[in-house]
């Protein structure tokens, strides 16, 4: 444990007062001794660590820094020195950021780990998508994907996993993504041949992302349902997935299966992730709209999401009343929101349910009421407004929806005497629900939970009772720093 490496000055010297604070080539300096300790040791947390310290320092780097971080790390003249150093733009001498720490004595060259190198591409990559040069960094993200290709290393994987969103992700912004769909697909299938279970999770989202983002939800659909599964390694990772998983099963008008997948992805997203968190409260309010379920005014006054979430509260509204007027009005106002978000289509959907509802509540409040009041309540604006009133009255009853009869001769809905709802079925079927949703959640909470290996075989000594309640603490601290991580 001792060589893991903390952000501390160790070059200052005794003496000195006051402890000058770190710089930004020091922090970067002890994150590739951390990589180096780990490739040495084969320790993939330290790895993780190091990626994780990196997105901490990523809005301090500037081109000076990056440049003497690559002459310190990499050799001078090299092809990798060469390639990554062409990206990167030219700044004067007095901006140049200089560690007077080890700027005086400069070390041997010595043999490159393929995890420093790996490293390199990554940092070079973050400065280019953070300064928007998204041309520079496809041609990084690309050289860095060749490379990757031939490298099988475990200690590789953690920083491969980063390096393979990045890629997808810069070529996303320059609107190229279909240009590179063979090319996940094989670095998918190279995951599997390698066993690289991260780099799965990671390169099936990146896929799923590609099909839905061009709507090409059967191919999503059948590349998800054939690719091997396993337990998640990654918190955002599965959060994605679930959130893919949520769309395709709406597309699919399998509501309730969206529905889970869409408020597990909300529930188990870290609260800083607030644009994916809305995201999927989006999708899962319309997923609910059109199960016939109004959700709760609670959803909508999260914390941050008010403003985001108000046209789909004003539409929740509108279902709720069934007022089919006041629908048209949300749908036409708030247009450019719903197509943005990609769910206009399923907002179309929601007519039948608005119009649903409101035939309930007509039914609920009239014992006998003629066709043609029935579509002027509905407001069917229609060229025979009450032979589609008829027809809908008699698909709602067909379904179950109201419970009433037809008198096509008088032309008039005849609603039956409402009964004593606990005499039905609904709240067991209600009190079943909560009751599975609530095992469900126990189930996953007792699989998350982590124990020791043989503790049941052997009774574990004093010094090996410390070392695991000290391994116990870093995996705590470990999970905790990665909630805020890749959203």
């Amino acid at each position: 444990m001792t060589q893991d490496l903390e952000m501390k000055d160790r070059s200052t010297p005794s003496n000195s007062v006051s402890l000058p604070a770190p710089s930004t080539l020091q922090h970067l300096k002890e994150i590739a001794s951390l990589i180096e300790t780990g490739s040495y040791t084969k320790e993939v947390r330290r790895i993780a660590r190091a990626v994780r310290l990196t997105i901490a320092l990523r809005r301090k780097l500037t081109a000076s820094i990056i440049s003497s971080f690559l002459d310190h790390v990499l050799t001078t003249g090299s092809e990798a020195h060469a390639k990554l150093s062409a990206h990167l733009p030219k700044e004067d001498d007095h901006e140049m950021e200089v560690d007077a720490a080890t700027s005086a004595i400069q070390t041997p060259a010595k043999h490159l780990l393929p995890e420093l190198e790996i490293y390199c591409y990554l940092l070079v990559l973050l400065f280019l998508i953070d300064k928007k040069k998204y041309n520079e960094a496809k041609a990084c993200s690309s050289a860095s994907i060749v490379w990757l290709k031939n490298t099988n290393r475990r200690t590789v994987d953690v920083i491969a996993s980063r390096l393979y969103f990045y890629y997808s992700y810069s070529y996303e912004l320059t609107g190229d993504l279909a240009e590179i769909r063979g090319n996940l697909l094989a670095l998918h299938r190279i995951a599997t041949l390698r066993h690289d279970e991260l780099g799965q999770e990671t390169l099936l989202n990146l896929l799923l992302r590609n099909y839905l983002h061009y709507n090409l939800y059967d191919q999503a659909e059948k590349l998800r349902s054939k690719a091997p599964r396993f337990e998640a390694h990654s918190n955002q990772q599965f959060c994605r997935y679930l959130f893919y998983l949520g769309k395709i099963r709406t597309i699919q008008l399998e509501y309730t299966d969206a529905k889970e997948s869409l408020l597990q992805a909300a529930r188990k997203a870290p609260v800083a992730a607030r644009g994916f968190r809305i995201q999927c409260n989006k999708w899962a309010v319309i997923v609910r709209l059109l199960l016939g379920e109004i959700p709760e005014r609670t959803v909508f006054m999260q914390k941050g999401m008010e403003k985001a979430l108000r046209p789909y509260f004003e539409l929740t509204n509108a279902v709720r009343i069934g007022d089919l007027e006041l629908f048209r009005n949300i749908a036409d106002k708030f247009a450019t929101t719903f197509t943005a978000d990609r769910t206009h289509n399923l907002i179309v959907r929601l007519r039948h349910n608005v119009i649903r509802t409101g035939l309930r509540n007509i039914s609920i409040s009239y014992s006998r009421i003629s066709l043609a009041d029935v579509a002027k309540k509905l407001r069917l604006n229609s060229p025979n407004p009450v032979a589609d009133a008829e027809s809908i009255v008699a698909k709602a009853i067909r379904d179950g929806a109201i419970d009433a009869t037809l008198d096509h001769a008088n032309g008039w809905m005849v609603s039956k005497e409402t009964g004593d709802i606990y005499s039905t079925n609904e709240p067991q079927l209600a009190f079943n629900s909560r009751i599975a949703f609530c095992l469900n959640m126990h189930n996953e909470a007792v699989r998350a939970l982590r124990f020791p290996p043989n503790t049941h075989k052997e009774k574990e000594s004093a010094e090996k009772r410390r070392e695991r309640q000290q391994q116990e603490q870093e995996l705590a601290k470990h999970i905790a720093e990665e909630d805020d991580d890749d959203f």
